[in-house]
């Protein structure tokens, strides 16, 4: 370009000198002869070579400058083409060319401050989408993917290369593409309940707008309910298994009332009815007991206060009160205290109540003439307190739920004894002793329920 440009300069000089010298010399021509035209040919050939040199000369001396602002200029608008917007602008001068630049660089930086400003935005909008539990998806008016985040994806099992597609060939559940095009037709669908086709496990709520803000298209958003419905479910069996906890007792005292209130006179039924009644009212109360203080571990009510606590003595004092009830049943109840598990620094109370129902819930699903073995021992640092028996085993669809209140094993209504929130309670119990309690099965048979708790550096030992 600066050589077709110094060419132009060159030939438009020098033709204006020559067409001007020619015109001349055919003026004056005419007026001479001889020696004096031959004079007058040379001077004009000299003429024509020095407008020659001339037009040279000042189509470089012209050209040269404006050849380097040129030059400034492309490399400014070649820095701009790679995305380079923060280097000074050259000084482009006061001529015409000088402010068409500055008025190209001008845009070209207003520009630049508007990509950067939307970059921003989808940047910050990008981020928001990508820490959002909800799935997110936009369509276009003409039912494109534009954007996916993450949480849609996994929810959808989207491919990335899936933005840009057709979203009726994106996605694979019938429902969501059905609310989809309604919304890109104007209508408004209501949620969508649902489950996912390769987890039923899981339960969404698609909830589809139409957008004619920027042109008409649709914003799908989708919930992810599982552990509210999970909730809502743990709820309505809570209220069934406590309504009917409550229920059998209300029976049964109600009818031994009604049997005193017909037969007074029977002195012999009337104590046997009484009896009946104190051990249903007894039960209620255990209940009611228990329900409570669920409610308190729930809250946080519950602090633990640690203090030196002789295990060994704790023990056996747990065991000595199911001694008369395991007897009864023909069942065998061990006890063994590791010598450096002898003293630990813990609630005490607390860990009394954890072993008492671990060992009430053993004594109650053992066999008769079963064996229900008590251990606590240091492993790895910490405090172990273990409860086994031989007696059936837990089912393995069953060992993640054990913990669960009122969760039947067998799915029957009748219960061998306790209330049912045993198992719930120690779970609670040994969470706010920092610890874990887990479930599982022996391999010759029984179960074996693993309480685990912080051993402290401080403690005395025997």
């Amino acid at each position: 370009m600066h050589s077709d440009f110094r060419l132009k300069l060159f030939l438009t000089t020098f033709g204006g000198a020559a067409a001007a010298l020619l015109f001349v010399v055919m003026t004056m021509v005419d007026a001479v002869s001889g020696p004096a035209q031959t004079r007058l040919y040379t001077i004009a050939v000299l003429g024509l070579g020095g407008a020659l040199i001339a037009a040279l000369l000042i189509s470089s001396a012209v050209s040269a400058p404006l050849q380097q602002r040129v030059a400034g200029i492309l490399g400014v608008a070649r820095r701009y083409t790679l995305g380079d917007l923060s280097r000074p602008a050259p000084d482009y001068g006061d001529d015409e060319l000088g402010s068409v630049a500055r008025a190209m660089d001008g845009a070209v930086q207003e520009l630049g401050r508007r990509l950067g400003d939307l970059s921003r935005d989808r940047a910050r909008m990008e981020a928001i989408l990508g820490s959002m539990v909800e799935g997110v998806l936009v369509v276009d008016e003409q039912g494109r993917l534009q954007l996916v985040n993450e949480a849609a994806r996994r929810m959808l099992r989207l491919d990335r290369e899936s933005v840009d597609h057709p979203y009726v060939e994106a996605i694979r559940h019938p429902g969501i593409v059905e609310q989809i095009g309604r919304a890109l037709n104007g209508e408004q669908p209501a949620g969508l309940e649902m489950s996912l086709t390769r987890d039923l496990s899981r339960t969404l709520v698609a909830r589809v707008a139409p957008v004619v803000s920027t042109g008409r298209g649709a914003v799908l958003v989708l919930h992810d309910i599982t552990d509210l419905r999970k909730a809502d479910q743990i709820r309505r069996d809570f209220v069934a298994n406590v309504s009917h906890e409550l229920r059998t007792p209300l029976t049964a005292i109600k009818g031994y009332a009604e049997a005193l209130l017909d037969d007074p006179d029977d002195a012999e039924a009337r104590q046997r009815f009484l009896e009946i009644i104190h051990r249903h009212s007894s039960r209620m109360e255990r209940l009611v007991k228990d329900l409570l203080r669920l409610a308190r571990l729930d809250a946080g009510q519950e602090a633990a206060e640690q203090v030196s606590c002789d295990i060994e003595t704790l023990v056996h004092g747990v065991l000595a009160d199911f001694e008369q009830t395991a007897s009864e049943k023909g069942q065998q109840i061990t006890a063994a205290v590791a010598p450096d598990a002898r003293t630990l620094l813990v609630d005490s109370p607390k860990l009394h109540d954890v072993l008492r129902n671990l060992v009430e819930n053993a004594v109650n699903y053992t066999p008769e003439d079963g064996v229900i073995t008590v251990r606590a021992a240091r492993e790895h640092g910490r405090f172990v307190l273990e409860v086994s028996d031989n007696g059936p085993g837990i089912p393995p669809e069953d060992l993640g739920r054990v913990f669960e209140r009122f969760y039947r094993v067998d799915k029957a209504r009748a219960r061998p004894g306790g209330t049912g929130l045993g198992l719930a309670i120690v779970k609670h119990l040994v969470q706010v002793l920092d610890g874990e309690v887990t479930a599982v099965n022996k391999v010759e048979g029984g179960a074996v329920f693993t309480v685990t708790l912080p051993f402290p550096a401080a403690r005395n030992s025997d």
